[in-house]
């Protein structure tokens, strides 16, 4: 089976507690405005076998705290994220997905009846609306607890605040973030034209909407 994949990272500190996993899938119908991983909205492009994906986690696995899985959009590919969260759940982490579809459009998925899920972040990202909860890029986005894992791992993020956090990594002149940045990537840009740093950055265009 074929998955598509922008990224892994390990560790991961600012999508859920500990030191995580992180994968984000490659493709999202979605396209929220303002989204900042615009980058990973294609489709048919970073595919690769779903085994060669396992055997890199396995070598992550045993030293790691949970799984955080964003994208691009994991239900856009529901056979791969399936196939990917059996292979993970015996490892009895707590696994966080991010997806951009409602609740109601997610509830009766194979993944959320079965439980392989032990919290589910659901609701598109909307930049017209407040962001004052952690985790969340706008407050409409809502967690949901599957499991008692995941309630236990994370009902301490129900009423924290957002944080000013982000992991870099640095990949030749690339640099990558990873997080939930506050205020999109506006912020970020702002410092760095104010330090003479020129910059390009994959959030998605927001557009101009007439009143």
């Amino acid at each position: 089976m074929k998955i598509g994949i922008s990224r892994l990272h390990f560790p991961v500190t600012t999508l859920g507690p500990g030191q995580r996993i992180g994968i984000w899938f490659q493709g999202c119908s979605l396209h929220c405005e303002g989204c900042i991983s615009a980058d990973t909205w294609q489709f048919k492009t970073n595919s690769i076998n779903i085994e060669e994906v396992k055997n890199l986690l396995k070598k992550w696995l045993p030293t790691c705290d949970g799984i955080t899985i964003s994208g691009g959009e994991p239900f856009d590919q529901e056979p791969a994220l399936q196939n990917l969260l059996k292979f993970l759940k015996p490892y009895k982490l707590s696994l966080l997905v991010y997806s951009g579809y409602s609740f109601q459009e997610l509830k009766y998925k194979k993944v959320v009846q079965e439980k392989l899920i032990d919290v589910l972040i659901s609701e598109p990202y909307d930049y017209t609306k407040a962001q004052t909860r952690a985790l969340l890029g706008s407050d409409n986005q809502q967690i949901h607890f599957l499991t008692n894992l995941g309630a236990q791992s994370f009902a301490k993020y129900l009423n924290k605040k957002p944080e000013s956090k982000l992991d870099i990594q640095f990949n030749n002149e690339t640099l990558w973030m990873a997080g939930i940045p506050i205020n999109g990537m506006n912020k970020i840009t702002e410092s760095f034209r104010q330090n003479n740093v020129e910059t390009t950055n994959t959030q998605a265009v927001i557009k101009q909407h007439k009143k």
